[in-house]
């Protein structure tokens, strides 16, 4: 390894540098301006509440749907702006509404679907027992399929719940409502469980000390070019204009969301291409009589079992401290937005090919990238440079930044500092990218048990 930098190499990591602080922060001010799905989750999450109740036992209906998740329904419906509500929402929150003056305020502006006028006519001119639902329903088929909604009106032109309730549907929102809600509660458990003996077992001093670290010899400034140079000016500024005719040609002729769904996956192909191409050449350079027995990333796969159990431990144990960053967060400076776009996309997806897609990029893809670079060639050569403390603390900063979201840079750098301890703590690469991928795939599941 030379002693000084060579002088091209020391102005293109200056250069990298100083670039990718101006898209770092460029992305990190335009991700105020994107929405945050926690409003559309919490909506849904209400909303399958309502359509559980019924078949909620009565024991533990507080604990899971609340004391009136009818009124809760409301109040959040209530919060968006006439304005901003579609059709639907609109319907709900007329539906909901116990007056007929405020029903009415709800539904003062028409519809945009034609085939709604009369079901909201009837709502406004207080009609609802002289008609018959069915009949109004039969006139609007983009009603139909729509339990919620169905319910909602239903209840609203008969008054009797009862018969409004479809059970079959019931049971089975209790069944989504129950995963999304009892199963995180218990892996919450299980990860403060492993916390607090990990933290008792540092105090006494028998954790195990961790194995010799091992990584690729390159330097700093090697990683600023890789990190910066690569990932974030060739990454995500260069690699998209190349991308994007090649994008727009393949996905002219699919509908939405199946076309958002190829541009994600073809987009975050193209942009790993140019920070792997440059490792690639950088592993080149590298002396090969110093090449560890296991590889320069220390993937040791093998054995399969022990992998399998550090990432599920690593990860039961990091999500507590996430979800608390998290609601830190939100109390301190309440919910800044920035939620990453393909949140959104899967909530929106219906079809099997596009969900298809998106679990590809998010659940293969990312973490098999992301833990490359941040944690196999990254964190090893910043913890042998400025120790294993430092390591930690600044490739889990690069990685929180490395994603443009201001709502979400904190519980992403305890994420990071998660993944990175895990790095460290095993002397292996594939626990984190199952980890990262466990940590992915619940969220994706989480996301499309919510959907209504």
């Amino acid at each position: 390894m030379p002693s000084a930098y060579p002088g091209w190499k020391l102005f293109l990591s200056i250069l990298s540098l100083i670039l990718s602080v101006l898209v770092w922060k460029s992305g990190l001010e335009q991700s105020f301006d994107r929405p945050s799905v926690t409003p559309v989750i919490s909506l849904q999450q209400q909303e399958i509440a309502y359509l559980a109740e019924p078949a909620i036992p009565s024991s533990i209906k507080s604990l899971l749907v609340g004391i009136n998740p009818e009124s809760a329904l409301r109040d959040s419906l209530r919060e968006i702006p006439f304005d901003e509500m579609d059709d639907r929402k609109r319907l709900l929150l007329a539906g909901l509404e116990p007056s007929l003056e405020d029903r009415k305020k709800v539904l003062d502006a028409p519809l945009k679907e034609t085939s709604l006028y009369k079901i909201q006519e009837s709502l406004i001119n207080a009609q609802p027992r002289s008609l018959i639902f069915s009949d109004l329903l039969n006139e609007a088929p983009k009603l139909k399929g729509d339990p919620l909604l169905e319910k909602v009106l239903c209840i609203a032109f008969d008054k009797n719940e009862q018969n409004c309730v479809n059970r079959t549907i019931a049971e089975r929102m209790a069944i989504r409502l129950s995963f999304s809600q009892v199963l995180p509660i218990v892996a919450l458990l299980t990860g403060i469980v492993f916390l607090f003996r990990q933290i008792w077992l540092l105090i006494s001093k028998r954790i195990t000390p961790w194995p010799e670290l091992l990584g690729i010899p390159l330097l700093p400034i090697d990683m600023v070019l890789l990190v910066g140079g690569g990932f974030v000016v060739l990454g995500e500024v260069v690699a998209p204009i190349f991308a994007t005719p090649l994008i727009v040609a393949l996905t002219k002729e699919f509908p939405a969301p199946i076309s958002d769904s190829v541009r994600v996956i073809i987009g975050y192909i193209a942009m790993t291409l140019p920070p792997l191409f440059i490792l690639r050449a950088q592993l080149k350079n590298v002396d090969i009589a110093q090449r560890p027995v296991k590889g320069w990333l220390q993937w040791k796969i093998r054995p399969l079992a022990t992998a399998f159990f550090s990432a599920g431990k690593g990860w039961l144990m990091i999500m507590p401290i996430v979800l608390l960053t998290s609601w830190l967060m939100n109390l301190i400076v309440g919910d800044q937005g920035g939620s990453n776009p393909l949140l959104e996309l899967v909530l929106k997806s219906k079809d099997f090919f596009p969900i298809t897609l998106l679990i590809l990029t998010t659940v293969l893809l990312a973490p098999l990238f992301e833990e490359v670079v941040f944690r196999g060639a990254l964190l090893p050569v910043l913890a042998k440079s400025y120790g294993n403390l430092w390591g930690i603390i600044l490739s889990a900063l690069v990685f929180a930044l490395a994603h443009l979201s201001v709502g979400e840079l904190p519980p992403l750098f305890v994420l990071g500092l998660g993944l990175a301890v895990l790095r460290l703590s095993t002397g292996r690469l594939f626990p984190c990218v199952l980890m990262h991928a466990l940590w992915n795939g619940v969220t994706f599941i989480n996301l499309l048990v919510l959907r209504t």
